[in-house]
C-alpha cells in the first residue's frame, strides 16, 4: 500500500450516473487486476473504495457510480483537481488460475475491474469471454472496450432494451470455459457461484472503513474462518465462500 496525490487528466460521464475518471500519479503498487484504491474527498470522514479499471506505472482509470455525496463530489471535479489516494489495497485476481478459456462475469460497477483482468488475460494468450449485465441500455458501457481486446463479449440487461433480455447469469450456460472470475452485486455473485461448475473467484463489494485491515469493519465469515474484505479479499475463491 502507498499513498500518493494524483493529478485527474479526464472525468467523463460514460453512462447513466457512471463516470470514467483518469488520474495521472504514481500507480507502481497496483500489482493485480481487481486491486483498489481509497479516495480522500474533502469534508467526508471516510475514504471511497473504489476499484481500479486499468492502469500503468504513472496513471490509472476508475470508473465509478455516482450513489451517495463522496462520488457526486468527484464526478464535478474538473482536469487539474488533485486527489488523495490510498494505492495498491486488496488482494485482486489471481490470473495464473484462469486456464485457456476463462470466463468474466460482471454486473453493473462490477464491470470495471473485469476490464484491467481482461487486458492481463489476452495479453497473455489466453481467450477470456464475458458475460456482463446491468440494468438497461442507459446504463451499459465498456462493452467495445472489451470486444476491442479481442473478447467474445455478451450482454444482458434486466429490461432487455439491449442485448439479452435477463441477467448476466443467463448468459452463461452458452458458453464454454474453464475457469470463472466474477465482479458484481452479493445476489449476482450468488447466482453465479450456484449456476457454474467450474473453480473460479468471486469479489464482492463491502461497506469499508479504513481499507487496509485496521478496523475489522468490513469482515465476513468463509468456511475458513473471518475475513477482512478490504484486506483479505476483496477477491476469495469459490471453494471458501459460504452461500
Amino acid at each position: 500500500m502507498d499513498r500518493g496525490i494524483f493529478s485527474v487528466s479526464e472525468n467523463a460521464e460514460i453512462a447513466d450516473s457512471v463516470f470514467r475518471m483518469e488520474l495521472l500519479g504514481d500507480a507502481r503498487e497496483i500489482r493485480r487486476p481487481g486491486q483498489f484504491v481509497d479516495v480522500e474527498i474533502d469534508g467526508l470522514f471516510l475514504r471511497r473504495p473504489i476499484s481500479v479499471c486499468d492502469w500503468d506505472e504513472g496513471s490509472m482509470v476508475l470508473i465509478y457510480k455516482v450513489v451517495g455525496e463522496g462520488t457526486q463530489r468527484m464526478s464535478r471535479m474538473k482536469p487539474g483537481a488533485a486527489l488523495d489516494l490510498l494505492v495498491g489495497l486488496g488482494n485482486g485476481f489471481d490470473a495464473s488460475k484462469s486456464g485457456d478459456r476463462p470466463l468474466l462475469v460482471g454486473g453493473g460497477v462490477g464491470v470495471p475491474p473485469l476490464y484491467g483482468l481482461a487486458k492481463r488475460l489476452a495479453s497473455e494468450g489466453k481467450r477470456p469471454a464475458a458475460a456482463l449485465g446491468f440494468n438497461g441500455e442507459k446504463d451499459v458501457f465498456y462493452v467495445d472496450e472489451f470486444r476491442a481486446l479481442g473478447v467474445e463479449t455478451l450482454v444482458a440487461t434486466v429490461d432487455g432494451t439491449f442485448g439479452t433480455k435477463g441477467f448476466a447469469t443467463d448468459l452463461i450456460r452458452g458458453i464454454s470455459y474453464d475457469y470463472f472470475y466474477a465482479c458484481g452485486p452479493e445476489p449476482m455473485l450468488r447466482a453465479v457461484h450456484a449456476a457454474t461448475e467450474a473453480d473460479g473467484q468471486l469479489s464482492f463489494e463491502q461497506r469499508m472503513g479504513c481499507g487496509f485491515g485496521a478496523c475489522m469493519g468490513c469482515s465476513c465469515r468463509t468456511k475458513y474462518g473471518n475475513k477482512r474484505i478490504c484486506r483479505d479479499g476483496p477477491v476469495l475463491e469459490k471453494n471458501e465462500v459460504i452461500v
